[in-house]
């Protein structure tokens, strides 16, 4: 089984993707001010619209982070297949 990624809402098209590529995907609630909702995550991928878009600038998480501006949902998949973490 491939992991639990987490993808901001915004981002349908990689959603979409990873899901018929065999990913565990859920949708980024980037409202909450909390780190809490970025446990257990194997990847989080980010539109890179903002330097701070989880609201927090210091979050803490082992999770691999993927700033998708400029990748199409295939380049996006071809990050998390190359790192072993995601």
């Amino acid at each position: 089984m491939k992991g639990k990624i987490a993808v901001e809402s915004s981002l349908t098209p990689v959603k979409d993707y990873l899901s018929r590529k065999g990913y565990q995907v859920e949708c980024l609630d980037t409202g909450k001010k909390s780190s809490g909702n970025l446990q257990g995550y194997d990847a989080i991928v980010v539109s890179g619209m903002s330097t701070d878009l989880l609201g927090m600038e210091n979050t803490k998480t082992k999770a691999v982070v993927i700033n998708a501006d400029g990748l199409s949902p295939e380049d996006v998949a071809k990050e998390l297949e190359s790192n072993p973490k995601a």
